[in-house]
C-alpha cells in the first residue's frame, strides 16, 4: 500500500495518481507535477489515501511542489497563450487549405510543447503546418486527431435534458453504449430520440442499464401465457420500473378481461412462438442479429461521425510514451 492523491488536468478529465511525499496537501489545492508531456498544474481532486499497487501506473511520480500565486499567474498566461494560439493555427490551416477543424488548443505549464487538438473526417498531411506552426511559436508542436465524442466533451453544452452534457461536468471516461441498452429500457429506437449532440448514442443509458437488466429477470415478455389468480392469460404489456403485468384473460362467454398484476402473483406457463418454435438460444441469437442490424443503421445515418471515429487514436497516458502523435522540435 502506499500514499497518494488523485490530480486532474482539465475539468471532467482522467484522474491521475501521484505520491503526495513530504508535502501537506489536500483536496482542492494546486499542485505542479512532472509528466510525460512535461511540467504541469494540476488540481487535487482527493485527499492522501492508501492504494494498492494494482490501481496505480508505477512507477509513482511525486508532486514537484504545491502551486504558489507564481504558478497561478503563470497557468492564467497559458491560458491566454490558448486562445491567441488557435487563432494562429486557424489561420494557418486556412492558408494550406486543409480539411480539418481545430477544436481546442494546450499549452503544457512550462509551455514546452503546444497541443492542437482537431477533427477530420480521413487522414490529413498536415505536416507543412506543423512546420509553420514551429516556426512561430519556437516550441514543440504537437496535432492529435479526436473523435466527435472527444469534440463534443471540450466544447461543452446543453443536453436534450436541459441538462450541461455529462461528458463535459464527471464523466472522465467513455463506457461502451449499444442500442440493446435502449431496447431493455423500452425506448424508442429512432436514433433521434436516443443520440446526444455528438451523433453518437446517449451516455447516459448506461446508467441505468444494470437495474433494468436486473428487473427485466423478474418478468415475462410480451406475448408470453402466465396464470394469474383470476385466470389464464396473455402478457399485454409489462412495467418494468412497477414491476407491474397487464394481462388479457379470456371469460366464459369470450371476452377479454384485462388487469394488471404485481410480478409476485402470476406465474409463465409458456413462453411466446417465434419463428417454427426456435429454442431460447436460437431466438437469443436471431435477437442479437436484429438489433445489430438496427445498430448498423443507426450507423449509416451518421457516416461521417462513424469514419471520424473509426480514425481516433488510441487515448493517451500521461506517463507513456506516446505513439502515434505527431511532432515538431523547434528550429535552432
Amino acid at each position: 500500500m502506499v500514499t497518494v492523491i488523485g490530480v486532474r488536468f482539465r475539468h471532467a478529465g482522467k484522474v491521475y495518481y501521484f505520491s503526495p511525499g513530504t508535502h501537506e496537501i489536500k483536496k482542492g489545492d494546486y499542485v505542479i507535477v512532472e509528466t510525460a508531456r512535461g511540467v504541469e498544474y494540476g488540481l487535487v481532486v482527493s485527499d492522501p489515501k492508501l492504494a494498492g499497487d494494482e490501481d496505480i501506473v508505477m512507477p509513482l511520480r511525486t508532486i514537484i511542489r504545491k502551486a504558489d500565486d507564481k504558478d497561478k499567474e503563470t497557468y492564467q498566461k497559458n491560458l491566454e497563450s490558448e486562445k491567441q494560439a488557435f487563432h494562429v493555427c486557424e489561420e494557418k490551416i486556412a492558408h494550406h487549405e486543409l480539411d480539418m477543424k481545430l477544436v481546442d488548443v494546450e499549452y503544457t505549464f512550462d509551455g514546452n510543447k503546444i497541443l492542437f487538438y482537431f477533427t477530420a473526417d480521413g487522414r490529413v498531411d498536415f505536416r507543412e503546418l506543423v512546420k509553420d506552426l514551429a516556426a512561430v511559436f519556437r516550441t514543440r508542436i504537437e496535432l492529435r486527431q479526436i473523435g466527435v465524442r472527444d469534440e463534443t466533451k471540450m466544447q461543452c453544452g446543453i443536453g436534450i435534458c436541459g441538462r450541461p452534457f455529462c461528458c463535459s461536468t464527471f464523466l472522465s471516461d467513455f463506457a461502451p453504449v449499444s442500442i440493446k441498452m435502449a431496447k431493455d429500457q423500452s425506448l424508442s429506437l429512432n436514433p433521434s430520440k436516443i443520440s446526444g449532440t455528438c451523433g453518437r448514442l446517449m451516455c447516459c443509458l448506461k446508467y441505468e442499464d444494470s437495474t433494468y437488466e436486473e428487473l427485466n429477470r423478474r418478468l415475462p415478455d410480451e406475448g408470453d401465457t402466465v396464470d394469474t389468480p383470476d385466470g389464464t392469460g396473455e402478457v399485454l404489456h409489462v412495467n418494468v420500473l412497477r414491476q407491474l403485468i397487464k394481462v388479457g384473460v379470456t371469460q366464459e362467454k369470450g371476452d377479454v378481461a384485462i388487469n394488471e398484476y404485481a410480478v409476485e402473483d402470476v406465474r409463465i406457463v409458456r413462453h411466446k412462438r417465434r419463428k417454427g418454435n426456435m429454442n431460447e438460444e436460437v431466438m437469443d441469437a436471431e435477437e442479437e442479429r436484429q438489433l445489430e442490424a438496427m445498430e448498423h443503421e443507426f450507423d449509416e445515418d451518421r457516416p461521417r461521425d462513424r469514419q471520424r471515429a473509426s480514425r481516433r487514436p488510441p487515448r493517451q497516458d500521461r506517463r507513456g510514451p506516446k505513439k502515434d502523435a505527431v511532432k515538431e522540435e523547434p528550429k535552432a
